[in-house]
């Protein structure tokens, strides 16, 4: 009998300790999505390093669609870009600036999704390039200086990075395509074409060139935005992701992609942006 009590005494602490080791395994990491090209890598790390710093487990998950797995569940968290989501969820919405595309892309979203906050100082959306020459001679340094001169404009644009078929009333003509960012600047210092489609969190723009401004929202807004799954967060988990808005701007998203374009990792880059520019403050 004393043997056979032994053996269940050891048998129950095991279960108790095989309990208590479950316990201490934490939450589940949870899954960023994200498109492995460089550009949207280097937004996802930043929020999963968001998630970390406010006590979260989390990771990044690359796939080609990660909406798509924020749908089936996969993937908890999906940042992007407003007016591109939009675009995504609501193709023919006609909304351009920033507050209105967001207002939008909230009410366009699938059941089962939320927004987080966007970044009201962080955006990529397509901008055009000219020379002082030509801003010159169109009197003016706004896209607006280009609507004025639609008729004759000749614009180019790197493969499969088109800029928008049109801008306000003007419906843009054919756009010249280049191989790469190099051969379509050089084009315009020669001035083979008026104008070039950039954005304005692109990097390796030469000084000559300057980029039009959009002070009428011709072009429309594309802010850094989290999509997550509702319900599936807590708050503490949702003040991470909206803390983000309060911190990037467009000159440090451009520097970030850069760096990991360069090769850097992007955990690295991601973590040593928010040492720099704490959440919370």
């Amino acid at each position: 009998m004393a043997i056979r009590w032994l053996a269940s005494a050891l048998v129950a602490l095991l279960v108790a300790a095989t309990a208590g080791c479950g316990d201490d395994a934490g939450p589940p990491s949870i899954a960023v999505g994200s498109t492995p090209d460089p550009d949207t890598t280097a937004i996802a790390h930043l929020y999963a390093a968001a998630l970390r710093y406010y006590g979260s487990p989390a990771h990044v998950k690359l796939d080609a669609d990660p909406l798509a797995k924020l749908d089936s569940g996969e993937v908890r968290v999906v940042p992007g870009f407003t007016g591109r989501l939009l675009h995504r969820f609501m193709p023919d919405a006609t909304a351009r600036s920033a507050a209105q595309v967001y207002r939008d892309l909230l009410s366009a979203l699938p059941e089962g999704l939320a927004a987080g906050d966007y970044t009201t100082s962080a955006e990529d959306k397509p901008a055009l390039l000219v020379t002082e020459e030509t801003a010159e001679k169109w009197g003016g340094r706004d896209v607006t200086a280009a609507v004025h001169n639609c008729e004759e404009l000749r614009t180019g644009h790197v493969a499969d990075e088109p800029g928008p078929e049109a801008l306000g009333v003007c419906e843009l003509g054919r756009s010249r395509e280049f191989p790469d960012s190099a051969t379509m600047f050089a084009a315009v210092l020669a001035g083979e074409i008026d104008a070039a489609w950039t954005t304005t969190a692109a990097t390796g723009i030469p000084p000559e060139l300057l980029t039009l401004s959009d002070k009428t929202s011709l072009i429309r807004a594309e802010n850094v935005v989290p999509l997550y799954r509702r319900n599936e967060l807590n708050e503490r988990q949702v003040l991470a992701l909206n803390e983000v808005a309060g911190v990037l701007d467009t000159a440090t998203l451009a520097q970030m992609r850069a760096d990991v374009a360069d090769g850097q990792d992007p955990t690295h880059v991601a973590d040593a942006f928010l040492a720099e520019h704490p959440l919370g403050d």
